[in-house]
């Protein structure tokens, strides 16, 4: 895939209803999605892909493993300097996020309507099922997973303040 495609696809991704939920703190987290695409090739033929993202619970890297993954593969000098940004980053912590994407979990259609009658019922259905974990996207057919992790990426930085806040009142950062 070209760069551009990659471009494209970010550019015009959008998320139609996002999860009420966020990324628990405390535990694993999965989000239901709908993405809806249309077809580039053929006039009022739209893809919807249905699937699961599981998200792990967000792990406190600790200055010390955070070092330690910076020195992977760099030598004693680099080693040296990484020494004093761990004398200085004592309170320094990194929250890492972990998703899994199951690509055997992934349903598709192709319905023959509008794209915005699509969004429109498949908005209604995830309303009227109650679903506070269901997400509905709106992107770009040949690049849907680019598509898909930008999603992650909105969600990581949707929940990383609360997540940061469950940590520091619970006293682990």
């Amino acid at each position: 895939m070209k760069q551009d495609d990659i471009e494209y696809a970010i550019e015009n991704t959008q998320v139609i209803l996002a999860p009420e939920r966020q990324i628990a703190t405390f535990g694993n987290t999965s989000f239901e999605f709908h993405l809806i695409t249309e077809l580039m090739d053929r006039v009022d033929q739209v893809r919807i892909r249905t699937g699961r993202i599981e998200a792990e619970r967000p792990k406190i890297l600790s200055p010390e493993y955070f070092c330690r993954m910076m020195l992977e593969g760099f030598g004693e000098k680099a080693q040296e300097y990484v020494e004093r940004l761990r004398e200085q980053a004592r309170q320094i912590a990194v929250l890492r996020y972990g998703f899994q994407f199951r690509k055997s979990g992934v349903t598709e259609k192709t319905v023959s309507a509008s794209l915005q009658s699509v969004i429109d019922h498949t908005r209604r259905a995830v309303e009227n099922a109650g679903d506070t974990t269901g997400a509905i996207i709106h992107g770009v057919d040949e690049a849907w997973e680019v598509c898909l992790l930008k999603f992650t990426i909105e969600m990581i930085e949707r929940s990383a303040g609360e997540n940061i806040g469950d940590f520091k009142r619970r006293g682990l950062i």
